[in-house]
C-alpha cells in the first residue's frame, strides 16, 4: 500500500502555496507514495482579508484535524508571524487535542516549510519553534539538513530555506519564490517522501 503524505499549509499571499505545490511534485515523484495538498481553515473574516489585500483562496480542500489520522506522514507549511508560525496554523494545531489524547499521530514523520518577509524574519526560528507541536504529538521531525547540496550554500542570490526545511522570502509581498527556492521545495518533497516510505516499511 502506498505511503500517504499530506502536505498541509496556510498561505495568505500564495508564497507558501507555491512551495507546497513544488513539494507535492517532489513527493509524487517517489514511487509508492501518494501525496495530497490540504489547506487549514482561515480564521480571519473576508472583510479583514480584503483590507489586507489578500487574494482569494485556491480550491485546495480544507482539512479537518481528524483527517490527519489518515496519513502516514506530513509536511506542514506556514508563513511566519514575529518569528513563529502564523496564528491560523497554530489554531489548527490547537484543535488536534483529540488526536493527541489517542496518540494517533505518534511515530509519524513530519517536515516543515515556511515563508518570511525578510532575511532576519524567522527562517530558522519559525521551524524551530514549530517543532514543539510535533514533539507533543510524538511525531518524528524530518529536516532536510544539507541534503540539497550546493544549493544550501548559495551566496550570490537571496535564497530562503535552511537545514530545517524549504523556505522563501516574501519581501513586501511582491517577491515570488525563486527557481532555487522552488527546487529546494521539490527536493524536500522527494527527500521526505523517501524517508516516510522507509518508515512505513514499503521501501
Amino acid at each position: 500500500m502506498a505511503a500517504k503524505i499530506y502536505i498541509v499549509y496556510y498561505s495568505m499571499y500564495s508564497h507558501v502555496e507555491k512551495l507546497a505545490e513544488e513539494i507535492l511534485k517532489g513527493a509524487s515523484s517517489v514511487e509508492g507514495v501518494e501525496a495530497k495538498l490540504w489547506q487549514v481553515p482561515e480564521t480571519l473574516s473576508e472583510d479583514v482579508l480584503s483590507k489586507m489585500s489578500a487574494p482569494p483562496k485556491s480550491d485546495v480542500p480544507i482539512i479537518t484535524p481528524n483527517e490527519l489520522a489518515e496519513a502516514d506522514g506530513f509536511l506542514f507549511g506556514f508563513p511566519t508571524r514575529f518569528g513563529m508560525m502564523a496564528a491560523q496554523f497554530k489554531a489548527f494545531m490547537d484543535a488536534t487535542g483529540g488526536l493527541w489524547r489517542t496518540q494517533q499521530l505518534a511515530g509519524k514523520p513530519a517536515g516543515i516549510f515556511y515563508s518570511t518577509g525578510s532575511q532576519g524574519g524567522g527562517q530558522e526560528t519559525t521551524p524551530l519553534t514549530a517543532i514543539t507541536q510535533l514533539t507533543h504529538h510524538g511525531m518524528i521531525f524530518v529536516p532536510i539538513g544539507y541534503t540539497f547540496g550546493a544549493g544550501m550554500f548559495e551566496m550570490e542570490n537571496i535564497k530562503g530555506g535552511s537545514p530545517y526545511g524549504a523556505g522563501t522570502f516574501a519581501g513586501d509581498g511582491s517577491r515570488q519564490p525563486s527557481e532555487l527556492e522552488l527546487e529546494q521545495a521539490f527536493h524536500q518533497g522527494k527527500y521526505f517522501a523517501t524517508i516516510a516510505k522507509k518508515l512505513k516499511g514499503d521501501a
